[in-house]
């Protein structure tokens, strides 16, 4: 079972920007293409009432940095 818990997507994307995401470019209103020194770069694509499962936050915390305190 997994220790994620459901969060609506402008949560997760502030998260992101508090440990130090910085958007780099943005195409439309949800693609953004983030960028974190010492990370590769990732694209969120999520609109901001978009419901986050469990399984779509793992992923987004392996390829972030992103832990269950930071939100």
């Amino acid at each position: 079972m997994s220790r994620w818990g459901s969060q609506k997507a402008r949560i997760v994307f502030r998260a992101l920007l508090k440990i130090g995401w910085t958007i780099k470019a943005q195409k439309g209103s949800s693609h953004k293409q983030l960028e974190r020194t010492g990370w590769g770069e990732y694209t969120w694509a999520f609109h901001d009432d978009q419901e986050l499962g469990p399984k779509m936050l793992s992923r987004i915390s392996k390829r972030t940095g992103l832990t269950l305190g930071d939100l």
